[in-house]
């Protein structure tokens, strides 16, 4: 994990794009993409000269028997933007001569269980594999070669044009993951579910959800109930905290499986253990419960380990894990137990390892747990996250048949800042950016551990200063990408040079899903132009008339915060900007002072929010049903008002939106004024 303190200092990233439409600037767009464009690149690529393949408006989905799933799937991502029907048929026995067929028989043996083959015709689309998942993931390829348009929630004018050819791919490692803590900062079923949408595109198939640290404990327990009660109630920086209950959990490892993704749950133990020890004080040596932390500080917090009930606890907790865990993994942690002595944390390791494969699981756990004194566990797996080409600890527990996760702090980490001015992230084990990400072999990394005992790659991301769901997105993308190509693409087609350009082209296709990039200057990024999506009837005409511009109570003239809401937040006659009002939000070490009102939009429309803002950390953004939650932040205005600019896209049947101001945590006062919407 990390090894070093943190402050808790964060700022919202710019949702500079939201949900625009975008058309990638090309005056032939079918001719835009090729089939090497794709990422994480293919295994192999065979393009056909002169051929493509539009998808008409007629097209039907063909699916054989076991591909339904997978073809509703495309149906529905395929429907929204094209505006087709396109219905879903079972797929005969004879060839498919038009259409987009998804059949689980005829691929090329290479494939293997995740892998598959596409063929793309003048008459037809093909994607072939021995298993759904293999489909799925063709299904992902596929998306790639269409225009970057095809992601939007709108109707877009196409063409959906194919360039064609045969690509047969296969992944090189079977674990291919990402890890969120949802402990440090807890974030909702919606944002998790969200995140697995955007790396399923990249062909990641482990989720790794680090359920429990010293600021929180995040999954409900019924033999423990306090664990999420009261261990659950808070987060770094004081902030409500929270957890799943076990249908919420269920329903996010159920979306995973429909993306075909496993779901990792991580218990860490016996440090990072805070929370739990603050829940039940027989779970400490002294018998004394620690009041609940809200810091960064790491390894000074230990179950007892000399305690039998710490064991019945541990068994207890993994067994209803256990229950509700599909995947073949359990993972216990282990790293950072600096408070634990060497030969109680093995003895502790040595009692809990049984408890996993006694629940048919197998053990995972941070590279620590290769301590020599700890007993092997059959096919258990070690993740690395050091900052060396070589571990003693590593090396260990693959001469005694372990394999390993490749996840290098310095290579891997998402929430590793990019440079000295990403306001938001870590840098204890250096700066990552994208090119750092990129350049390095998972199988030849570690000195001793050859390539057939590497299990896979992961991109682990903390969450001491990740808040919000825009974060998340801003430091997974693009490196997380960069990371996912390591894990799937044969080292072959390793290349920088390549990487950057198929990369850059992922640009607009962000874009369009809404997600908010880093725009790293080692990556030419493709330019894009925002349009307006064409008009469609809403579902409910709007409650008044839409603004087509103007002064949202910007001025703040009439003295009263009406239509503005919020709890902290007033107006004040100093300072201001124009006039002789502004808006004020009075923010705590508990308290962002959000301040907030709905107004009425058109649907389908692209808008522009803006507001001139004071102070330090100040966000400004919009959020509604059809809208994406998008935001801009500013870090410091320097004791003047400074611009603050969003733009955000309304969906179809959008005719309401919110707009807030708010500050930062622990953070001074905040003022706007002079807010417009056009």
């Amino acid at each position: 994990m990390r090894s070093r303190v943190v402050t808790a200092a964060v700022a919202t990233i710019v949702g500079a794009s939201a949900a625009l439409v975008v058309t990638i600037t090309s005056a032939t767009p079918a001719a835009a993409a090729a089939l090497s464009d794709v990422v994480p690149a293919p295994a192999s690529v065979q393009p056909t000269s002169g051929v493509t393949h539009t998808i008409p408006s007629s097209a039907t989905i063909h699916a054989a028997p076991g591909a339904t799933e997978v073809a509703s799937y495309l149906a529905a991502l395929l429907r929204r933007s094209t505006g087709y029907a396109l219905p879903v048929a079972t797929a005969g026995t004879a060839p498919p001569g038009s259409g987009i067929s998804l059949l689980l028989s005829g691929a090329d043996a290479a494939v293997g269980t995740e892998g598959y083959q596409l063929d793309v015709t003048s008459a037809a689309v093909v994607i072939r594999a021995q298993t759904a998942a293999g489909l799925f993931h063709g299904v992902q390829t596929l998306r790639q070669l269409l225009p970057a348009s095809v992601e939007s929630v709108s109707v877009q004018p196409g063409p959906w044009t194919l360039p064609g050819g045969r690509i047969v791919d296969h992944p090189r490692f079977a674990y291919r993951g990402a890890m969120l803590d949802v402990a440090r900062h807890f974030h909702p079923v919606a944002t998790v579910k969200q995140y697995l949408d955007q790396i399923a595109l990249y062909k990641i198939n482990y989720l790794h959800l680090h359920l429990s640290d010293d600021q929180g404990w995040r999954i409900a327990i019924d033999s423990w109930p306090r664990l999420a009660t009261h261990g659950g109630s808070t987060q770094v920086g004081g902030g409500p905290g929270g957890y799943y209950m076990k249908a919420q959990f269920q329903e996010i490892v159920a979306h995973a499986a429909s993306r075909y993704i496993t779901v990792v749950p991580e218990i860490d133990m016996p440090g990072h253990t805070n929370a739990a020890l603050a829940s039940y004080a027989e779970l400490n040596c002294n018998g004394v419960a620690p009041p609940l932390y809200t810091g960064t500080e790491v390894g000074f917090s230990s179950l007892c380990t000399t305690k039998e009930i710490t064991y019945t606890f541990v068994d207890q907790v993994l067994g209803e894990l256990a229950a509700l865990t599909p995947g073949p993994f359990l993972h216990i942690g282990g790293d950072e137990a600096n408070v634990t002595p060497a030969a109680q944390y093995a003895a502790f390791v040595n009692r809990v390892q049984p408890m996993v494969p006694a629940r048919g699981k197998a053990v995972m756990g941070w590279h620590q747990i290769g301590a020599s004194a700890v007993q092997h566990s059959a096919n258990r797996v070690v993740q690395y996250w050091g900052l060396n080409t070589s571990d003693a600890l590593v090396s260990t527990a693959v001469s005694r048949g372990a394999r390993v996760v490749m996840s290098p702090a310095n290579r891997a980490y998402l929430d590793m800042k990019y440079n000295s001015s990403t306001p938001i992230g870590l840098s204890w084990a250096g700066f990552v950016e994208v090119q750092t990400a990129y350049g390095w072999d998972p199988g030849a990394y570690l000195s001793g551990v050859p390539a057939s005992a590497v299990l896979g790659v992961e991109a682990p991301m903390w969450t001491e200063t990740i808040v919000t769901a825009d974060h998340i997105e801003f430091m997974a993308f693009p490196r997380l990408p960069a990371i996912a190509e390591l894990g799937w693409s044969p080292w072959s087609t390793h290349s920088w040079d390549s990487f950057r350009l198929r990369l850059g082209a992922q640009g607009p296709r962000w874009t369009a899903m809404g997600i908010d990039f880093y725009r790293s200057t080692q990556v030419p990024w493709a330019t894009a132009s925002p349009t307006t999506a064409p008009p469609t009837t809403p579902s409910t005409p709007p409650t008044s008339s839409p603004p087509s511009g103007g002064v949202v109570n910007g001025g703040f003239e009439s003295g009263s915060l009406i239509p503005w809401t919020g709890t902290r937040c007033s107006i004040v006659t100093s300072p201001v900007r124009s006039g002789s009002r502004a808006l004020a939000g009075a923010v705590t070490a508990s308290d962002n002072a959000r301040c907030q009102q709905v107004v009425a939009v058109r649907p389908n429309t692209t808008y522009r929010l803006q507001a001139h803002v004071r102070g330090s950390y100040v966000y400004l953004g919009a959020a509604g049903t059809g809208t994406s939650d998008v935001s801009a932040w500013t870090p410091n205005t320097g004791g003047a008002f400074s611009p603050l600019t969003v733009t955000f896209t309304t969906g179809p049947s959008t005719t309401s939106t919110t707009v807030y101001l708010h500050g930062w945590y622990g953070q001074g006062n905040y003022h706007a004024d002079d807010v417009s919407l056009s």
